[in-house]
């Protein structure tokens, strides 16, 4: 999906009806050329949540479900795009 010159991109893959890994994150160069673009996200490589921010990585203390990620993403990404 493109909106606001970037772009949003989601994976995840399941496994016995729960999510095992997943991405999903703001691209735009335009306003982070770092990190390939990469503005914010959320995932779960190298085996904890975390969120990604203009380079930074923060670990998700208050991590609850995917589905609650996904809706914290939606509100994150309210900063740099209009849905």
């Amino acid at each position: 999906m493109q909106n606001g010159g970037g772009m949003i991109k989601f994976e995840a893959w399941e496994y016995k009806d729960k999510i095992v890994k997943y991405n999903m994150v703001y691209i735009n160069r335009e306003i982070f050329p770092n990190d390939n673009g990469r503005v914010m996200g959320y995932d779960n490589s190298h085996n904890f949540h975390h969120k990604h921010y203009f380079g930074k990585i923060y670990e998700l203390d208050d991590f609850i479900s995917y589905q609650e990620l996904v809706q914290r993403f939606k509100n994150d990404i309210k900063e740099f795009i209009q849905w």
